[in-house]
């Protein structure tokens, strides 16, 4: 089998995780807004939730992850599977300590923390009281969800993809069913979504163990703290933390401005980003994911003509997807909150609110895309410092961006000013990827963006055209709105296709040949 097809099968098999995941990551959110609304514990709660979520972005799915499977690609190709199970061993043993003395100082020091993180909190002693505590009991969700991203390293390397993807289910189930049976346990009903948290990370990391044991790497304490590999991941892990996680910065920065906003936009922003992550984790994360173990193996045997056709693919897919999942998400931002998210305690404000700065986030959906897969391709070529650089700048001018447009725009200009700084940070590190490994297909990738994009014009037509048939400020009438946003949306993939089809998008050629293969497949079955 090609890496290209590889890649698409190993996309394929996250991407159908993954949309259960999100499904339940919208259910979780749904429940969220209709049972405690947007304000005054909500913010507390998300605020609380974004420290050791934040940590996970840099350090477990960033950092750990950045140099972890590089390096155990490489020593699982070039050394054997004793060696890489060793290695695993060992790197378990030590992320164990370590993320045990993270946890307790984040415990600890947790007032100190939500202070610096969130000064707006200042002025309401009640609401930072809160989150610090909230914050203090959802800690030790980094501690086993470090430990998660190791162990869907070591299966994404062997090619195994479902099990990592489908965890997450358990994260947002979890969440769900505490929300829903145990908020009238306590004084502060939000309280139960934070043990949900703490439950769910539990959950997420025994579903990997038996897995990983009957793909022959279980794991045991093994200390040997001067292995070689371990080195070369500590060198790579200081610098990856910022290049990896340049948009997770930015998206806390927002959170820290919000907070200084009028009382709802921490919610607002969340929301937002929450649906705006709903393409990236379907399509854009499951491509990043499939597309780092093949780089990696392919930089290991020096293969930089084979890395660059699974970067180019990659790129290209990468826009097919999310150029008119843009589209999708510019003219449907107000009827998708207005579908699943108003009713209880959030009103159809709240519900333009949000939808506000899910508009401004909607822009940069294909340049955060892309990025994600162009920061582990330096990493693949073990560059650390270009990632870095560029992540600096891409912050900067984050920081800039945001005071500028937060006074005329609110937590509209925060979403506007991530989207601009990705924006930046994309066209960096193209053309310094670009000058480090040569031309990778660039007309190509151009040309093909260029008729996703004219193929999403017409369907971005057809379904503002559709949606705009109905008033969305009404509340209830869950199924009229469900039917005309769907039946418009459908309406609208059909028109894509066709477009994209006259224009001759090969991406759609090969998703059709996809589906034709998994067919015949079935009916060898």
């Amino acid at each position: 089998m090609t890496e290209k097809r590889h890649i698409a099968r190993a996309a394929g098999v996250l991407g159908a995780a993954t949309i259960l995941s999100r499904i339940m990551g919208m259910v979780r959110d749904m429940v969220q807004s209709r049972l405690f609304g947007a304000g005054y514990a909500t913010d507390a709660f998300i605020a609380a939730f974004q420290i050791p979520n934040m940590l996970r972005r840099f350090f477990a799915e960033g950092a750990l992850t950045s140099a972890f499977v590089p390096t155990f690609s490489e020593w699982y190709t070039n050394k054997g599977e004793d060696e890489a199970r060793e290695l695993a061993n060992i790197c378990f043993s030590l992320l164990t300590v370590v993320m045990s003395i993270v946890t307790l100082v984040g415990v600890v020091f947790s007032p100190f923390i939500v202070s610096l993180m969130f000064p707006g909190f200042r002025a309401e002693p009640n609401k930072l009281e809160l989150t610090v505590f909230l914050n203090r009991l959802m800690f030790p969700y980094i501690f086993f969800i470090s430990l998660v991203a190791l162990c869907m390293g070591i299966l994404n390397t062997v090619r195994h993809f479902f099990t990592p993807a489908i965890s997450t289910v358990f994260l947002n189930l979890s969440m769900i069913l505490c929300a829903v049976l145990l908020h009238g346990w306590f004084s502060v009903p939000i309280t139960a979504l934070a043990v949900g948290v703490l439950l769910g990370g539990l959950l997420q990391l025994l579903l990997q163990l038996p897995v990983l044991y009957r793909k022959g790497f279980p794991l045991r304490l093994r200390f040997v703290p001067g292995h070689p590999a371990v080195r070369r991941m500590a060198l790579l892990m200081g610098p990856s933390v910022f290049g990896v996680g340049v948009y997770y910065l930015n998206i806390t920065v927002s959170a820290i401005l919000a907070s200084f906003l009028p009382q709802g936009s921490v919610s607002y922003l969340y929301y937002a980003q929450r649906l705006f992550e709903f393409p990236q984790g379907i399509f854009t994360v499951s491509i990043a994911q499939a597309v780092l173990p093949s780089m990696s193996r392919q930089a290991a045997e020096g293969d930089l003509s084979g890395l660059k056709d699974s970067l180019a693919f990659r790129l290209r897919l990468n826009l097919f997807i999310t150029i008119p999942a843009m589209a999708g998400l510019l003219v449907c931002s107000t009827p998708i909150f207005s579908l699943l998210f108003m009713g209880g305690a959030f009103d159809y404000g709240k519900a333009a609110n949000s939808a506000e700065a899910l508009f401004y986030y909607a822009f940069g959906l294909s340049f955060v895309a892309l990025v994600r897969v162009l920061v582990p391709a330096f990493y693949a070529l073990k560059d650390t410092r270009t990632p870095v650089v560029t992540a600096f700048v891409a912050f900067l001018l984050n920081v800039g961006f945001s005071l500028a447009l937060m006074g005329p725009l609110l937590h509209g200009g925060l979403a506007l000013a991530t989207t601009l700084s990705s924006l930046c940070n994309m066209a960096l590190l193209l053309w310094l990827l670009r000058k480090k490994i040569g031309a990778f297909g660039g007309r190509r990738i151009t040309l093909e963006g260029c008729k996703t994009l004219l193929a999403s014009l017409p369907m971005a037509g057809v379904v503002a055209w559709g949606v705009h048939l109905i008033d969305w400020s009404r509340p209830g009438e869950k199924i009229l709105k469900g039917g005309t946003l769907f039946s418009s949306i459908a309406c609208g993939i059909g028109v894509l296709f066709l477009c994209a089809h006259l224009l001759r998008c090969e991406e759609t050629g090969q998703a059709l040949n996809m589906v034709r293969r998994k067919f015949r497949r079935g009916e060898k079955g």
